[in-house]
Formats: C-alpha cells, sequence, structure tokens
C-alpha cells in the first residue's frame, strides 16, 4: 500500500511538474542544492550514468531551482564510507549498491541482492507491490536514511577462472576474489574468498596466485578488463540474479524538502532506475559477443556445483538468521516472494526463452 501511495503521488507529482510553466515554478519554490556521492568507478558508466541522469531529472524538472551535484567515488568520501557519510549529512545523499555494507549487516543485502535470490523485475515487484520497500526502509532508518531503487543491472555472471571448473571438487582451496554473502556461500564449498585492489588485479594473479574472480555482467566486466586476468567466463550468476542500486537520502534533508520536491525525487529515481536496466539489457549482448571474440570462453556452471551452491546457501541464510531476527524477517519476506513468483516465470518466461534458444539455435 505505502508504495503504491509512492508511485501514485509520483505520477501525479511528475504531471503537475510539466504543466506548470518553469517561471511560474521557479517563483514559486526556493533554490536547494545537495550533493550526491557515487559509490561506483568511473569506468562503470552505466551505474555512474543512473545517479547523472537522476540529478539532470531533478534539475529540468524544477527549472534548475533544485540542483544536485554529482561527485565520482573518492572525491568526497570512498564507497565504502558512504553510507556514513549521508547518515550524518556529510552529503545530502549518494548512489551506491547496499551489498557493500555486508559486514556492518548482512542484511542490507536485501536491498541489491543475494545468492539464489530475485531476478530485475521480481525484485522491482517484491519492492513496489511486496513488502520490500517497507522493511529495507525499516532497515535504514536507524542509519536515518531514506533508500530508493536507483537502478538494476539485470542478470549477471558467475565470474571469471583461469581453469575450468567441473566439479564441486575443483572449488577446493580455489583463491578468489568474493566477498560478502556470496564469499560466505562459496567459502563452505572450499573457496578460499580473498580481498584484492582491483586496480592491482592482474598483480594479483599473477604474483599472489588469485585464481578467480567474481565479475558482474558482460558489460561492466568488459569495462573492468576482467577478461585480461581470467579466460573462462562462467554462468549464471547465482550469486546475483539482479543487483539493486540504490538511492540513500538522509532523512533530515529529505523532511526539509517542499512536498513538490519530493515527488520529483521521486519520480527522477523511478526514471532513472528504469532507464538502466534496458540500458544494461541493449549493452551486455554486445559486450558478450565481444568478449567471446577476444578469447574469452564461455562456461555454465555444473549442475552439481549449482546443487551445492544452493545448499551452502540455505546453511548460511539459517545461520544468519538464527543471529538476527530482523536478517531472518527480510529474508522470510524476500525468499517467500521469490517462491510465490518462480510458478509463473516457470511456465511463462522460461519456457519462452528455452524454446527461443532451441529453435534459434536449430536456424544457424
Amino acid at each position: 500500500m505505502q508504495r503504491r501511495s509512492f508511485l501514485k503521488r509520483a505520477s501525479l507529482g511528475a504531471v503537475a511538474g510539466a504543466a506548470v510553466s518553469t517561471p511560474a515554478f521557479a517563483q514559486d519554490m526556493p533554490s536547494v542544492s545537495w550533493r550526491l556521492s557515487s559509490g561506483f568507478p568511473s569506468a562503470l558508466d552505466l551505474r555512474v550514468g543512473a545517479a547523472e541522469n537522476f540529478c539532470k531529472f531533478v534539475s529540468e524538472s524544477t527549472g534548475g531551482k533544485f540542483n544536485i551535484r554529482h561527485f565520482p567515488d573518492g572525491e568526497i568520501v570512498a564507497a565504502a564510507d558512504l553510507m556514513e557519510a549521508v547518515s550524518t549529512k556529510k552529503v545530502e545523499c549518494g548512489h551506491v549498491s547496499s551489498r557493500l555494507y555486508y559486514a556492518k549487516n548482512p542484511a542490507f543485502c536485501f536491498d541489491a541482492a543475494v545468492p539464489f535470490g530475485l531476478n530485475a523485475r521480481q525484485m522491482n515487484a517484491w519492492m513496489s507491490e511486496g513488502e520490500g520497500l517497507r522493511l529495507t526502509r525499516e532497515l535504514f532508518k536507524p542509519e536515518k536514511i531514506i533508500n530508493f531503487p536507483l537502478g538494476n543491472t539485470g542478470a549477471q555472471m558467475g565470474g571469471w577462472h583461469v581453469k575450468e571448473i567441473k566439479r564441486p571438487g575443483d572449488l577446493k582451496d580455489l583463491k578468489m576474489r568474493v566477498g560478502g554473502l556470496a564469499g560466505d556461500v562459496l567459502a563452505k564449498l572450499g573457496v578460499a574468498p580473498q580481498q584484492a585492489d582491483m586496480a592491482k588485479l592482474a598483480e594479483a594473479f599473477e604474483k599472489d596466485g588469485l585464481q578467480a574472480v567474481a565479475g558482474a555482467g558482460a558489460y561492466d566486466d568488459a569495462k573492468l578488463g576482467l577478461n585480461k586476468v581470467a579466460k573462462y567466463y562462467y554462468a549464471p550468476g547465482w550469486w546475483a540474479g539482479g543487483e539493486q542500486l540504490s538511492l540513500y537520502i538522509n532523512d533530515e534533508a529529505w523532511s526539509k524538502l517542499p512536498k513538490n520536491y519530493q515527488a520529483v525525487l521521486q519520480a527522477a529515481a523511478m526514471a532513472a532506475h528504469a532507464a538502466t536496466t534496458a540500458r544494461y539489457d541493449a549493452q551486455n549482448p554486445q559486450a558478450l559477443t565481444q568478449l567471446t571474440s577476444n578469447g574469452a570462453q564461455v562456461r555454465a556452471f555444473p549442475r552439481s556445483i549449482m546443487d551445492a551452491a544452493f545448499e551452502a546457501s540455505q546453511q548460511v541464510y539459517k545461520d544468519l538468521g538464527a543471529k538476527d531476527p530482523r536478517f531472518k524477517a527480510l529474508h522470510d519476506s524476500y525468499m517467500g516472494f521469490r517462491d510465490s513468483e518462480m510458478p509463473w516465470f516457470r511456465l511463462t518466461e522460461s519456457a519462452y526463452g528455452q524454446y527461443l534458444g532451441v529453435a534459434l539455435s536449430a536456424r544457424s
């Protein structure tokens, strides 16, 4: 109900904004200047672009009266400190993946992506029509943050490996750059999770014995040059069926805004959110083609590894839920929604996609 009201207000706000002439709007509304700190490196231009488009939408919708200046990762604050920066109002808002704050509270991952979780469309449905927005906002409330979805990468890949992975035993003692929930699950399968500076990744593979790196989608991975350190590219990305990115707004800064400015922010976030997924869906196929033409070897994780990872993830969820009732509440709502969605998706989109894959392969 909260989300439906939000959608209605945002839509009405956008229409009203379009109907009012800029001069009249400018006379009635105050000038506001905010700063938005990015949690993404400049190479990930689609993620960065989501926030840039959001800022542009807000400025244009208010006739330049409400300006949000976008700052690159690290210019004001590093991504790891972005949540605290918004919480303390060092900046009014930030753009980041909540998976980054797993160490602070594993439950934050439900605002982004978790192993064997929701795909992009299902995540949108849980956030807007399920309990997602309410539960995640309750989670962020002690941090003095109001969260909004601001981009989703869609389906991701499962990472880059130096050697082929054919059976669960191939994961034993595998040195892999991976963290968060995925790292905990893979550790149960024998993987040795590693931390490595992305800028020095090639050196880590050459000198430190790194053997694999968790990636994202083909477009982002190509931008980061992950194909230069390993050639076997695995799918699917079971630890991120679709990674939601988030806009964090300091609650005090939000409460001081006029209601129509709040409506503009909501509409801007929604518009940039949808556009980001569309861009990933358009760019990932082309990027994958380019990666394979340059030597990447695409492989599917064997069923035995997928089954082992699924069972290990259930144990990780059980352990975390036993420690934190809030994690369990979010998990139960999130996974319950996933389970209710799957029969429909399996009957329709999954079957449709599988048929097209077979039909198109037969014609080629």
